[in-house]
């Protein structure tokens, strides 16, 4: 029996194996702050390539110190977090999955506590820093943000292309910009927190340039055979007067003509209060309706808990593949449990073999 899921998929130069990825899911674990992944983050990515992942997307990792969403992020905005990533990459690929990394700046989002260490900012004097944002207006309850400035706008982009520079040649064959949950790209993107009267604020083109400047700027920077995926939220949940899914693919066709090749699509975050009817696969319809109004590849995610409704996605051609996150928490070997669900034929890591489906 054949699987739509378990059809490799190449964009550009890279071919992954299926199209069962894993989301990017922040660790918040690099303990001495530095930004620096450590062991916990080899085994926590290496699992899911050995246990059969088409994809493997690192975590949100930051291009500059105040681009953390908490102290304890991971970053690559030096040579020796370059390194650090390295031997990570190099794992993910022994396993035969594509290593792919998500490249962040969290905006007025930065700064915060993890979940398990504190509510809200971090003040500067327990470690935090002041954050940046495209107006000078606070999310929820968190500290104010300044206004970036020309330059510091310039910066951005700067340390964006910088960041995938070092991506590359850490070993990682697919790079992520994420322009989704309120994060700075995003923030940029909404009426809801761009309140500019500039180049970057007011109209749709105004809005979308701080991204199109990133994804021009890191297509020119990885080459051409490198695939630039953007995660976006879709939608802000605050229709007519937030980010809207029209808009999402409007820029999902500005993304294609700036040297993007994927929309990663997701929603909300960029303001609190907002109801969302989550529920499994709740995402899947603003990946389809990209995926047709622009013709750019996408990807599903959001609550993929089961084999049917993954298969339902790609098979049906909603999306091109489906990032799971949680799900692959609760169980690393996930694609292989699912390939014997749908009746594929996968390989085993040949130390698992014993465990393979066909010998009980």
């Amino acid at each position: 029996m054949s699987s739509a899921l378990f059809t490799p998929l190449t964009v550009r130069s890279v071919t992954a194996r299926n199209r069962v990825w894993v989301s990017p899911m922040c660790q918040y674990s690099c303990e001495q702050r530095d930004g620096m992944p450590s062991d916990w983050h080899l085994v926590h990515l290496g699992s899911f390539a050995r246990g059969g992942a088409g994809l493997v997307m690192a975590e949100a990792t930051a291009v500059c110190p105040q681009g953390r969403i908490t102290p304890w992020d991971t970053g690559i905005w030096n040579d020796a977090q370059r390194d650090a990533w390295a031997r990570i990459a190099a794992f993910i690929s022994s396993q035969g999955a594509v290593p792919a990394i998500q490249l962040q700046h969290a905006g007025r989002k930065a700064s915060s506590y993890r979940d398990w260490s504190g509510r809200g900012t971090v003040s500067i004097a327990d470690g935090g820093w002041q954050t940046e944002a495209p107006s000078a207006e606070p999310f929820g309850e968190y500290d104010a943000p300044v206004a970036l400035d020309e330059s510091g706008i310039a910066q951005v982009v700067a340390d964006f292309a910088d960041a995938a520079e070092r991506a590359c040649a850490a070993g990682f064959q697919v790079v992520e910009i994420h322009s989704a949950h309120g994060y700075l790209l995003h923030q940029f993107l909404s009426p809801l927190s761009n309140h500019r009267d500039d180049a970057w604020g007011g109209s749709l083109e105004n809005r979308a340039r701080l991204l199109l400047d990133v994804v021009r700027a890191v297509r020119a920077r990885v080459g051409d055979q490198v695939p630039v995926f953007v995660r976006i939220s879709a939608t802000d949940w605050c229709e007519p007067d937030g980010w809207t899914l029209d808009q999402s693919v409007t820029v999902a066709e500005w993304i294609t003509q700036a040297g993007g090749d994927v929309v990663d699509t997701s929603t909300g975050g960029v303001v609190t209060g907002v109801s969302i009817p989550s529920a499994p696969g709740y995402q899947v319809p603003h990946a389809q309706a990209i995926r047709s109004g622009s013709g750019i590849v996408t990807t599903a995610v959001g609550q993929i808990t089961e084999s049917a409704l993954a298969q339902d996605v790609v098979a049906s051609g909603k999306a091109d593949a489906v990032f799971v996150g949680r799900e692959f928490l609760r169980d690393p070997h996930l694609p292989l449990r699912w390939a014997h669900e749908l009746g594929a034929q996968v390989d085993y890591p040949v130390q698992y073999e014993r465990a393979h489906w066909s010998s009980r």
